[in-house]
């Protein structure tokens, strides 16, 4: 029996039918004397429970699954800073792939997301927003409805991996990575020059060297040489790396590797024992 099928109410002795007005589902309530309808809000009332258990279930599930993606697979940032222009611009919302570094190498020419690696940023003010304020973004960015809060988090263009020398500039002005110059044009900002700033460095086990793509407005790895850890970043601060901007809607777009700038660098050299 399926759930539609219905048991056919009995006929009388008599052979009259019963009246519509007298079903057999409830005839027994009127022979006692209860009211048959006196039901109907336990009813009402057990349905409305249930429709918010199942709302309370749907929402707790969504924020669940929210939260691992946002732990395991992807995570959303805020752009607050002009350093990456025009591939980014300020106020743009990116996703970063969290499987970058991990599954995946790091590979230069990515957009990395990296937590500070020491006094590159001034000290964080956070907006007022009162406590109420407070813990609801606090919570919405940790199951990743809102984009990280980017007080401790900066994103750069990588240039230099583990082992690779990394030198500005030569003769026409360009960056050499293991002796091979790289043609920058397609990402670093129009009318800017890949660094106005000459230097030659080797990057050490472990560290990555990056760049703003907006070269000449960039606190970028140049310009903390001298603060500890020498400008370079720890590839364990990475904490993903940058693959699309999805808001504002006109801004729309998919970040992907630009590998043809770096096809003829070769491999840095087996670092030394």
């Amino acid at each position: 029996m399926t759930s539609f099928d219905r048991v056919a109410p009995p006929t009388p002795i008599d052979g009259t039918p019963l009246s519509s007005a007298e079903p057999w589902e409830s005839s027994g309530a009127h022979r006692q004397g209860g009211a048959a309808h006196g039901r109907e809000p336990r009813k009402q009332q057990s349905g409305f429970v249930a429709m918010l258990r199942e709302i309370g279930i749907i929402v707790v599930s969504a924020l669940i699954l929210s939260w691992l993606i946002k732990t395991l697979l992807v995570q959303p940032f805020y752009i607050p800073s002009a350093s990456m222009e025009d591939t980014l611009t300020q106020g743009d919302r990116v996703m970063a792939s969290r499987l970058t570094p991990g599954p995946f190498d790091l590979k230069h020419g990515d957009i990395v997301v990296f937590v500070d690696p020491g006094d590159w940023l001034p000290p964080y003010v956070p907006p007022e927003r009162g406590p109420i304020g407070d813990g609801m973004v606090s919570f919405l960015t940790t199951v990743g409805l809102l984009p990280q809060d980017t007080g401790d988090h900066l994103i750069k263009r990588l240039i230099g991996l583990p082992g690779d020398t990394v030198v500005c500039c030569d003769a026409e002005g360009r960056v050499s990575v293991n002796g091979t110059p790289i043609d920058e044009t397609s990402y670093i900002k129009p009318g800017s020059i890949p660094s106005e700033d000459q230097f030659e460095v080797t990057v050490p086990d472990g560290m990555l060297w990056v760049m703003g793509d907006n070269r000449q407005n960039s606190q970028d790895s140049r310009k903390n040489r001298g603060k500890p850890g020498g400008g370079f970043v720890p590839v364990d601060n990475v904490v993903g790396t940058a693959f699309a901007t999805v808001w504002p809607l006109d801004r729309l777009n998919w970040h992907s590797n630009p590998s043809d700038v770096f096809a003829g660098v070769p491999d840095a050299p087996p670092a030394e024992k």
